[in-house]
């Protein structure tokens, strides 16, 4: 440590011990009164004088409320020493202080300390003894110069950061007997400087040997499919704790342990692995209720079967009854060439629609590959088959069928998905169907969704969204209900109901749905209190079709928010500015609540 400043003389002990005797008299006199301690540290700012407040005791016991004239001046006496102890991280072992403690002289006999600091100057680095020895002192991966040079200001949270940056450094280099043969900062009083003295030995290098596992459930080719390195790779353990994060990540574990036999390296020092894992429960069962303004109330009831055989099968059914629209899917998934990252889909699935635009059912079975791309886009190409019997706009269509291909893009980033601070979603897709191939029309179909959600000036999020979609056809009366383009509802078009935009028929009036879809979206939220935000929106667009007369629609909207653990619940009331008021003479646009709940994204 530095030196101290001289002391306050005779004088100072004798106010002291004048305060002593004060304190010592008002003991018995005022036991129940509560004793009022400012406490005042001057000459500082920033991260000095927060370190300072929170090492000082005198300042972290003031507003206790069995703070007593003795304890007071305990804590005064530490106060230097504390003060002096919180600035050695930042290089300064020259700081003088002045301090003074005071009993005012108002009825309740107020107590004031006050510290005057004096930091001096940080003390810089005089030298640095740096070295590496061992099997590790050619390896190129350690700097050949400490993180820290001669001349710097010796902060000890950069040595700190040093020092860890190299253990694990050689850690991650296999080197797992590495040993710190020496580590210190000598502070030189007279010289006023620092010297630094770093030796590490990294020790032999070890490797990785062959991996095995203990567990019960699923193939071993399987299993080594989720190992990304080869034996006689360095050991790292990084790489081992993205094995166990990888295996958890599959839901086949409850429990999954890495364990290094270092004892039988042999002369190679080549670590065999061995796997311990405990296999999961098989089925997660889930029930729920819910409530959106375009399918009225929902019953939700979910079944994920998380291992089906040896081979890493699993599927996920799920069904949803609500008065417009109800739906049951069953997601069938099979493991193929990396694990983590392909798969197959298999996915049969039927819906009923009640809507104002359509009624009726489809039934469909997809089987598609679906790998995630090194860019992070999940792709998925596929083969669909679909039957579908609609009534659109009162107008029978008949039964169809379709033998679709596929494929699409899709990808999401973001700090959080289910309340968004900053992130997007996208995705693309193309689909298409071929005349007298089980289909009975030929087209051909794109679409991009787009959603992104930005916070700017800490309070506030934009959130717009976009999307977009053309369909080659002869005409739209050619597509199934189905593949038509419509607009309006909770996550389209604000104002309008679900679907209930797109191209009218002109003798019935009745929307009949479109080949070409362009909707968007602007939204600017702001926080109001703890979870709540409140929002203003405007949406716009419609789906359109060259057959028939093309209509712009918009509305504007203002709402609520609550960030829930599920994701945000939604009230808006939106106010279609474009819509036909018929017989309301208000003068106020029609009028539509919108409550939706789920993620951002």
């Amino acid at each position: 440590m530095g030196p101290r400043p001289p002391c306050e003389g005779i004088g100072s002990r004798a106010r002291l011990a004048g305060l002593l005797l004060v304190a010592l008299l008002l003991v018995p006199a005022y036991p129940a009164l509560t004793l009022e301690l400012e406490v005042k540290v001057e000459g500082l700012e920033g991260q000095q004088e927060s370190n300072v407040l929170a090492l000082l005791a005198i300042y972290q016991e003031r507003g206790d409320p069995e703070l007593t004239p003795l304890r007071v001046l305990a804590l005064h006496r530490l106060a230097p020493e504390q003060i002096r102890d919180a600035l050695a991280p930042f290089g300064l072992y020259q700081v003088q202080i002045q301090e003074q403690l005071e009993q005012t002289a108002d009825a309740k006999g107020s107590w004031v300390a006050t510290y005057r600091v004096d930091p001096g100057s940080a003390v810089e680095i005089g030298s640095v003894d740096y070295q590496v020895t061992g099997e590790g002192a050619d390896n190129p991966a350690f700097p050949k110069e400490f993180p820290m040079g001669v001349g710097e200001v010796l902060l000890h949270a950069d040595y700190e950061k040093a020092k860890s940056d190299l253990r694990y450094l050689a850690s991650s280099e296999g080197y797992l007997d590495y040993r710190l043969l020496q580590h210190q900062v000598l502070i030189d009083p007279v010289a006023y400087e620092a010297h630094v003295r770093f030796h590490l030995d990294t020790g032999p290098q070890y490797r990785i040997g062959k991996v095995t596992f203990n567990q019960d459930l699923l193939d071993e080719d399987l299993l080594q499919r989720y190992v990304t390195f080869e034996p006689g790779d360095v050991y790292d353990p990084d790489v081992l704790l993205g094995l166990q994060s990888r295996l958890l990540g599959t839901e086949y574990y409850e429990e999954v342990e890495i364990v290094p036999n270092r004892e039988e390296a042999g002369p190679n020092r080549q670590v065999p692995i061995e796997v311990v894992a405990r296999r999961n429960k098989p089925n997660k069962y889930r029930i729920g209720l819910g409530f959106a303004t375009d399918i009225g109330p929902r019953l939700g009831m979910d079944w994920r079967r998380r291992y089906l055989n040896r081979r890493g099968h699993k599927f996920r059914t799920e069904l949803s009854l609500a008065p417009a629209l109800s739906r049951w899917h069953l997601d069938y998934r099979i493991p193929i060439q990396d694990p983590t990252r392909d798969y197959i889909i298999i996915k049969p699935q039927s819906a009923h629609f009640d809507t104002a635009t359509r009624k009726g059912w489809i039934h469909m079975i997809q089987a598609a590959h679906s790998t995630l791309t090194p860019r992070g886009w999940r792709r998925n190409l596929g083969l669909d088959y679909r039957y579908e019997d609609f009534e659109i706009s009162q107008d029978p269509i008949g039964a169809t069928n379709e033998l679709v291909p596929n494929i699409s893009w899709s990808k999401t980033v973001s700090d959080d998905p289910i309340n968004t601070n900053r992130g997007y979603r996208i995705k693309y897709t193309l689909l298409g169907a071929m005349e007298g191939v089980v289909s009975e029309a030929s087209y051909l179909s794109g679409q991009i969704q787009f959603k992104w959600v930005q916070r700017f000036a800490e309070r506030y999020r934009f959130i717009t969204r976009t999307d977009l979609g053309a369909t080659l056809a002869s005409s739209v009366d050619d597509l199934p209900a189905s593949r038509r383009f419509y607009a309006g509802g909770d996550n389209s078009i604000r104002g309008w109901g679900f679907d209930a935009l797109g191209p009218n028929d002109p003798v019935t009036d009745e929307t009949v749905g479109g080949r070409y879809l362009a909707v968007g979206s602007l939204e600017l939220e702001r926080d109001i209190r703890g979870p709540w935000s409140a929002a203003l929106f405007t949406d716009f667009g419609n789906a359109f079709d060259p057959d028939y007369e093309q209509k712009f629609e918009q509305s504007v909207g203002l709402g609520v928010r609550w960030a829930s653990p599920i994701g945000r619940v939604r009230f808006d009331l939106a106010f279609a500015l474009t819509k036909d008021q018929d017989d309301d003479d208000s003068g106020f646009p029609p009028t539509r609540l919108h409550f939706v709940i789920g993620p951002d994204l």
